[in-house]
């Protein structure tokens, strides 16, 4: 079985693969007993976030036999939610993110260090992007 921290950093790798972009992994276990982990991506268009959600849901179903507990706006606009129930994705156009701002609405959750095999060249870690 896959940890919850494995699982957020799977799908930070998997949303990569996908041109996913300014990806976030937010720690929220010690804010609320919704979930463990937010993952935060955006996307270029609709059928880009679309695009995203199937390939989480494809390769979590293929290589761990998980399926999200609810999917929600993947018909209806510029923010799919996946529920994964330890990790909740959030997957954004950048108008949808800027609005909700949900960086700036959780800004008290840790930020776990994205994989560095999907960091851009040259960067060490994620504390290196805010230069």
């Amino acid at each position: 079985m896959i940890s919850s921290g494995e699982l957020a950093e799977k799908i930070a790798v998997l949303l990569d693969n996908k041109n996913g972009f300014d990806i976030e992994i937010m720690k929220i276990e010690e804010l609320t007993i919704l979930s463990d982990y937010f993952v935060i991506c955006s996307g270029t268009t609709i059928t880009h976030l679309r695009a995203l959600s199937d390939e989480i849901e494809l390769k979590l179903k293929e290589e761990y036999s998980l399926l999200p507990r609810s999917i929600e706006g993947y018909d209806t606009g510029g923010w799919i939610l996946m529920d994964y129930g330890s990790v909740v994705v959030h997957i954004f156009t950048r108008e949808m993110r800027n609005h909700y701002s949900l960086e700036r609405l959780w800004a008290d959750a840790p930020r776990v260090e994205v994989p560095e095999s999907i960091l851009p060249a040259g960067m060490t870690d994620k504390t290196d992007s805010a230069d």
